[in-house]
């Protein structure tokens, strides 16, 4: 949902989009020390059972600072409609805590804009506080409140909206990898449910994805990085359902080997 009111119109390929970006902050640690000093990402885009497009994730961490860095690229009806955003984070680590310091976004699409026909809830001060963009999130999500990785409950503001993303555990999936990497072959699965605040327009979609209880994702633990990794999200959406699916993953950790994860 991170980018599901900055993409004009608010499109299949839009929301997509929003997921992927959100998710994008499932990868990684808080601290500075002991966050890997890259990972790079890509995973693939199923819509309907039909591949639509790719998702990459890259982040860096030096000393006391991150920088996060996502691409998201889909293409339906053979081309005929194409639509593709890239969004970039930059913070520091204070207290072994996020505190952001920018957020970008910026997206190309032949896509029709939809004309607005629905008032948007207002933002207020109030709703600032206390959150993070949808890839300083990355952060949050490594300080749990249980040994439960699911127990979470992360509060972000993409620049129009503000929203919860609700995480709870729903069981567990065994993972398939080309050749093994030595990580655990099993992820955890998260059931998501998606929380509108405000900036959001009080229509059919939105009230969909609110009441949808349908939403995973999977997160695969990789100990000897101290990181989990987002194996496959779903998402229903009234237009079809999403599957986005890791095929490579590769961290890098000060003093340690890299690990390859291919799929």
């Amino acid at each position: 949902m991170a980018l599901w009111f900055a993409c004009v119109p608010r499109s299949v390929g839009c929301v997509l989009g929003a997921w992927l970006l959100s998710f994008a902050g499932l990868l990684g640690p808080a601290a500075a020390d002991s966050w890997p000093a890259n990972v790079r990402a890509l995973y693939q885009i199923d819509f309907n059972g039909f591949n639509v497009g790719t998702f990459e994730f890259q982040s860096q961490a030096e000393s006391d600072s991150y920088t996060l860095i996502a691409h998201a690229r889909l293409s339906f009806l053979l081309g005929a409609f194409t639509w593709s955003g890239e969004t970039r984070s930059f913070g520091m680590i204070v207290n072994e805590a996020p505190k952001p310091a920018s957020f970008t976004f910026d997206f190309q699409s032949n896509l029709p804009p939809a004309a607005a026909t629905q008032p948007i809830i207002p933002v207020r001060e109030h709703h600032l506080k206390g959150v993070v963009d949808p890839l300083s999130a990355i952060m949050v999500l490594s300080h749990a409140a249980s040994a439960d990785p699911c127990d979470r409950r992360i509060p972000i503001f993409d620049g129009k909206e503000r929203f919860d993303l609700l995480l709870s555990r729903k069981g567990e999936m065994r993972v398939t990898e080309q050749s093994p990497s030595g990580q655990p072959a099993v992820a955890y699965v998260c059931r998501v449910r998606y929380l509108p605040i405000a900036g959001h327009k009080i229509d059919s979609e939105t009230k969909y994805m609110a009441a949808n209880d349908a939403i995973e994702v999977a997160l695969r633990p990789v100990p000897s990085a101290n990181v989990l990794v987002p194996y496959q999200i779903s998402v229903p959406t009234m237009a079809g359902s999403a599957v986005i699916t890791a095929k490579r993953v590769e961290i890098i950790s000060p003093g340690k080997p890299q690990i390859a994860m291919l799929y």
